[in-house]
């Protein structure tokens, strides 16, 4: 079982830049496909980009494309989260999550493993 826990997250001014970390523990984090997602209140947590176990493969939401890149370091344990031109509608708490296997990585519940998220606010 993997425990995840995601760090970076802050207040920046639109057009900044952040990188969330996500570090996992408990298990082997190379067996993991890892995935970000992002919530406000009210909404339902929406994916914004997945990796897959060895990093070879990435997603992105299109919302994000061009401007969120996902990568992971296996040594380290840690899938990160770089996020550029940021916008006040980036707005949100940003989770990791880990699964074993998925045959559709932007649905949450194809996820087993989740952390307790990082706050990033962007003002305007």
């Amino acid at each position: 079982q993997v425990q995840l826990v995601e760090s970076g997250g802050g207040l920046v001014q639109a057009g900044g830049s952040l990188r969330l970390s996500c570090a996992a523990s408990g298990g082997t984090f190379s067996s993991y496909f890892m995935g970000w997602f992002r919530q406000t209140p009210g909404k339902e947590r929406d994916f914004v980009a997945a990796i897959t176990w060895s990093g070879g493969g990435t997603h992105l939401a299109d919302s994000v494309k061009g401007r969120f890149t996902i990568s992971r370091d296996n040594a380290k344990n840690t899938v990160y989260l770089q996020i550029s031109s940021l916008k006040p509608e980036d707005t949100a708490v940003y989770y990791c999550a880990a699964t074993l296997w998925t045959s559709d990585y932007g649905r949450t519940s194809s996820y087993d493993y989740w952390g307790q998220g990082t706050q990033v606010t962007v003002s305007s």
